[in-house]
């Protein structure tokens, strides 16, 4: 039995309550057993509205003052006792009341969380409709906090499942061209010539590049990675990496600008990390643009902080797929982002890598065919020389 009642809360509840009952119920005959005899002799002590005969006639009387006040305690117990079995009925109802609806949604809530660990994402705990959460007790609160971490939860299962998905998708696809070239060799069918192979180094190579980024994504969003923050001047930085992605802009025939004032341009920064973030910028810049366009790469100071801008004249971005850009595997279109070799990841790390040190990154597009405009802004560590002229 105790340790049943040690595995419930209501009981525990209800059990507490009644021993406060009790407590008050205890002092009460206390005082009917002690205090009352010594009040009522006292009271009569001091009264002094009786005459001389009066008083003899009392002090004679012995017998009849003791029936009077064995009937004033009687009169008394059957009153106190009277209230007291009614108090303790309705504190008895009140104590189960007041504790079932206290339990209610702590059960609602264990149940909820079991089934939850057993995968059921969708579960929640029921609020009080059309209520604001600022007018829910503490444990309205907890209910609608505990919802919050389910619907977390449930969104965190399904990016779990779309990256499963995509994942097997992207592997999928260079693994059956793999294979279908080799099976191709060894039938006959293909012939061992130079375009063979090249066909299965590329497919290879591609799924040597997905491979590495999903490590490299695995740690950005782990932070199983060091930064190591240095002061650098990204003026100079944006035109080496601009320097080293010219010779792809040549030969697809876009045109690369470089706009950086003169001066230095001083933050702290990883410059691994920094230029890999360039890298990723300007050279998606370069896919989704085709032969003719121009691409533009500056930074610039703006309020505390180095803004960095990547403007293409390519495809372009329709209004309902910015918000989502920089999301895993996500792609505006996908049969060209394949084609192209995309692993759909790359802007996943690019905003990682920025918010790491402390910056934003955001996309902004007229829509398709009018190009876009990559921009991430990065904090300038106070103390680090600055200077623009």
């Amino acid at each position: 039995m105790i340790n049943y009642i040690r595995r419930r809360l209501r009981w525990k509840l209800f059990l507490s309550y009644l021993a406060v009952v009790l407590v008050g119920a205890f002092v009460l005959i206390a005082a009917i057993e002690f205090a009352i005899p010594r009040a009522f002799g006292r009271h009569l002590a001091t009264v002094g509205t009786f005459g001389r005969d009066d008083h003899m006639m009392m002090e004679s009387s012995g017998y009849m003052m003791d029936n009077l006040f064995v009937n004033f305690r009687t009169a008394v117990t059957e009153a106190t006792l009277i209230a007291l079995t009614a108090a303790s009925v309705i504190a008895v109802g009140l104590s189960a009341l007041i504790s079932r609806r206290v339990i209610a949604p702590v059960r609602d809530m264990m149940h909820a969380s079991r089934q939850i660990a057993q995968g059921n994402y969708g579960r929640r705990v029921t609020l009080p409709a059309n209520r604001p959460i600022t007018d829910l007790d503490e444990m309205g609160q907890l209910a609608y906090s505990f919802n919050q971490m389910a619907a977390q939860l449930e969104e965190s299962d399904t990016m779990r499942r779309q990256l499963i998905g995509d994942v097997t998708h992207e592997l999928t696809t260079p693994l059956t061209v793999i294979k279908g070239s080799m099976e191709g060799l060894i039938d006959g069918i293909l012939q061992p010539d130079q375009e063979t192979f090249q066909q299965v180094y590329h497919e290879t190579a591609r799924l040597q590049r997905l491979v590495t980024d999903l490590q490299e994504l695995s740690r950005v969003e782990a932070g199983a990675y060091e930064l190591y923050l240095k002061p650098v001047d990204l003026g100079a930085l944006v035109k080496q990496v601009s320097g080293r992605l010219r010779r792809q802009f040549e030969d697809k025939g876009v045109q690369l600008n470089v706009h950086v004032p003169p001066g230095l341009l001083m933050a702290e920064v990883d410059l691994d990390r920094i230029s890999q973030v360039l890298i990723n910028l300007i050279g998606n810049a370069l896919q989704y643009t085709p032969s003719g366009g121009q691409v533009d790469v500056g930074v610039r100071r703006k309020n505390n902080g180095l803004l960095f801008t990547i403007a293409d004249t390519g495809a372009g971005i329709a209004a309902e797929h910015l918000p989502y850009l920089f999301t895993r595997f996500y792609r505006v279109d996908k049969s060209r982002a394949r084609a192209g070799g995309g692993s759909g990841i790359g802007l996943t790390i690019t905003r990682h890598l920025v918010e790491a040190h402390g910056g934003q990154i955001w996309v902004e597009s007229a829509g398709i065919g009018q190009g876009s405009q990559f921009m991430f802004l990065l904090p300038v560590t106070p103390g680090t020389p600055l200077e623009r002229s």
